[in-house]
C-alpha cells in the first residue's frame, strides 16, 4: 500500500498592516504548517495590491530589485528601490513618496510631492524599461500626479512663464504646461496603474476631501487643495478628471492618465497576471491568503479576494487567514472562502495580537495543516 503524496500548499498572503510585511506573514504561516505536517510541500509567494509591499512580493517572485538614491514627498534624500524583469519594471509610490517616508512621521500636506516617483520611472526608463507598471496607495501627497511628472521634464509655468515649486499647494498657479522636455524613453512606453481606487479627482468623492485628511490636512487645507487641483484639471484637461482612479494617490491617477497615456488597472489582478500567479497554483491542494483586517472593504476588489477567485477558477481551495474577520460566516463563504481563521480568536487584545502576529500566524498555520488530515 503506497502512502498518499504530501499535500502541496500556496501561501499568498497580503501584508497585516502596522505588524507584519506579506513575506513574513507567509514564512509564520510556513512554519507552522510543516512543524505540524513535515511532509507538506509548502510554496510562499507573497503578494500586494499596489501598494506597500508591492516592490517586495515581485523580488520575492524572482524579480530583480533595483536600488536607487531618490527624493521622498518632502524632497529629502532617500535610498529605495524599483523591481525590473527584462522590459518591465515596477515601481512602488508608496516606497519612494508614501506616508513612512515622512522625516519624523511629519506631514506636509500642502507642499508634499510626488516628484521622487518620477524620478525613479526615470530611472528605469534609462535602464530600458518601456513598460512601466506604477502602484499607486499610500501617498503622502495630494499634488494630482504633478511632481511626478515634473521630474520627468515637465514644465509646470505660472503667468509669468516661471516654473511652479512641488507641492499640491502650488498647482493655483499652474496656467499652461510645456512638454517639449519630456523624457524621451515616454514616447514608445506604456505605463499601467496597479490601483484599487476609483475615486475621481475632485469633488466630495476626490483625491482631497477624502483622502487629504489622512495626510494632515485641515478643513482649510483641504479647501485650498481641491481649489489647486481644479485649476490643475483646466491646466490639463478636465476630460481626465472623472476619470475612475483618477484621484488615486492624491490625484497622481489623473497627471499620469492626462499626461502619460496611463491605463489604469485592478491592482491585484494585475500583479497576479505578472507574476503568473494563475500558473503556479495549478499544481496546488491548497491556497492560504489573507490581509491584516478582513472586512466589507476586502470585497471590494483588495489582494485576497483576488488571490481566491484565481485560485478557485483553477478548482483549488482557498483559506482566508486575518488578524480580525468583520465578515459573517456567511459573508465568509459567499466570497468563496472554504474556512478563515482570525488572530483575534487566538488574541483578543488588539494591541497583543498585533505584537505576537508571527507566534499566532504559526500557530494558525498548525491549524491549517491538521485539517488538512
Amino acid at each position: 500500500m503506497t502512502n498518499p503524496p504530501p499535500r502541496r500548499v500556496l501561501l499568498a498572503p497580503d501584508k497585516f498592516k502596522g505588524s507584519l510585511t506579506a513575506a513574513q506573514v507567509a514564512a509564520a504561516l510556513a512554519a507552522g504548517i510543516t512543524r505540524a505536517a513535515p511532509d507538506t510541500r509548502v510554496r510562499q509567494l507573497p503578494i500586494a495590491d499596489g501598494g506597500d509591499g508591492t516592490v517586495d512580493a515581485f523580488v520575492a517572485a524572482g524579480w530583480e530589485r533595483v536600488e536607487v538614491e531618490s527624493y521622498g514627498p518632502t524632497l529629502a534624500p532617500v535610498t529605495t528601490s524599483y523591481a525590473l524583469r527584462g522590459p518591465t519594471a515596477v515601481v512602488e509610490l508608496a516606497a519612494v513618496s508614501g506616508l513612512a517616508r515622512l522625516p519624523g512621521g511629519q506631514f506636509d500636506p500642502l507642499h508634499a510631492s510626488t516628484y521622487g516617483v518620477g524620478d525613479v520611472i526615470g530611472d528605469a526608463l534609462d535602464r530600458g524599461a518601456r513598460d512601466i507598471v506604477l502602484g499607486l496607495g499610500g501617498s503622502a501627497s495630494t499634488d494630482g500626479g504633478a511632481g511626478l511628472l515634473q521630474a520627468l521634464g515637465l514644465r509646470i509655468l505660472d503667468v509669468d512663464g516661471k516654473e511652479l515649486p512641488c507641492g499640491g499647494a502650488a498647482l493655483a498657479r499652474a496656467v499652461h504646461v510645456d512638454r517639449s522636455d519630456l523624457h524621451p524613453g515616454l514616447a514608445d512606453s506604456k505605463v499601467t496603474l496597479a490601483s484599487d481606487v476609483d475615486n475621481p479627482l475632485l469633488g466630495p468623492n476626490g483625491a482631497a476631501a477624502v483622502y487629504a485628511p489622512q495626510k494632515g490636512a485641515n478643513p482649510e487645507q483641504v479647501a485650498t487643495l481641491e481649489a489647486a487641483l481644479k485649476n490643475w484639471a483646466a491646466v490639463l484637461g478636465p476630460e481626465w478628471a472623472d476619470k475612475p482612479g483618477a484621484g488615486a494617490a492624491g490625484g497622481t491617477g489623473f497627471g499620469a492618465l492626462a499626461v502619460l497615456g496611463a491605463r489604469m488597472r485592478s491592482g491585484i489582478d494585475l500583479i497576479l497576471d505578472l507574476i503568473d500567479f494563475r500558473a503556479q497554483v495549478a499544481d496546488a491542494d491548497l491556497v492560504v491568503t489573507g490581509e491584516g483586517s478582513l472586512d466589507r472593504q476586502s470585497l471590494s476588489g483588495k489582494a485576497p479576494i483576488g488571490v481566491g477567485d484565481a485560485a478557485r477558477a483553477a478548482g483549488v481551495p482557498v483559506i482566508a487567514v486575518s488578524g480580525r474577520i468583520q465578515l459573517t460566516p456567511e459573508q465568509v463563504r459567499a466570497a468563496g472562502f472554504a474556512d478563515a481563521y482570525a488572530l483575534s480568536d487566538l488574541e483578543p487584545d488588539p494591541a497583543r495580537s498585533m505584537a505576537d502576529a508571527a507566534a499566532l500566524l504559526t500557530r494558525v498555520g498548525a491549524r491549517i495543516a491538521e485539517s488538512m488530515g
